[in-house]
């Protein structure tokens, strides 16, 4: 199951103007822990500000899940809730929060239904919010963090001692 970090990092940005100033924005980060999720926020915004930035605040988010579409850039908390049924008959209300990429309410919410057409049970969605999260940043894994092999190149660790010696350059005269 994914855990999902909210983070704030704080930096200059300049606005509209041409002018510097200081802002607070939000961002969601899939990781682990505390620590992997500050470790990771320096890495990605290392590639997106320019400049000095800090990590001022690091939180774990009820979110369970991400729906991003590529249209759009901005994102929205959807709530949804469904009836799950106890043992004894019972039945119990259950409460999930998603976040999802839309243009405005209405698609996020059209969108939160395709995402989740294939659910057993019937669900509802009471509440869609716009965010000021700015990005999600999604767990990588290591052979997708490493960059592709050239065409033409192998690999090192495919060529299992295969690695000619090194030659001797001969002396000149």
């Amino acid at each position: 199951m994914k855990t999902y970090f909210l983070c704030k990092a704080k930096y200059q940005k300049q606005d509209d103007q041409g002018r510097l100033k200081v802002v607070s924005e939000p961002y969601l980060v899939d990781a682990i822990s505390f620590t992997e999720a500050e470790t990771r926020m320096y890495e990605e915004l290392s590639n997106l500000i320019q400049g000095e930035f800090f990590i001022t605040n690091i939180g774990k988010s009820k979110i369970i899940d991400v729906f991003r579409y590529d249209d759009s850039d901005l994102w929205h908390r959807c709530k949804i809730t469904y009836m799950l049924e106890e043992e004894g008959g019972k039945e119990k209300k259950i409460t999930q929060l998603f976040l999802i990429t839309a243009h405005d309410v209405k698609q996020a919410y059209e969108r939160m239904y395709e995402s989740l057409s294939n659910m057993l049970v019937s669900f509802k969605v009471p509440e869609i919010v716009e965010t000021p999260i700015i990005e999600v940043f999604e767990h990588i894994s290591d052979e997708e963090r490493e960059p592709p092999v050239p065409e033409g190149f192998t690999p090192l660790n495919e060529l299992q001692g295969n690695i000619p010696p090194p030659q001797e350059e001969a002396p000149e005269a």
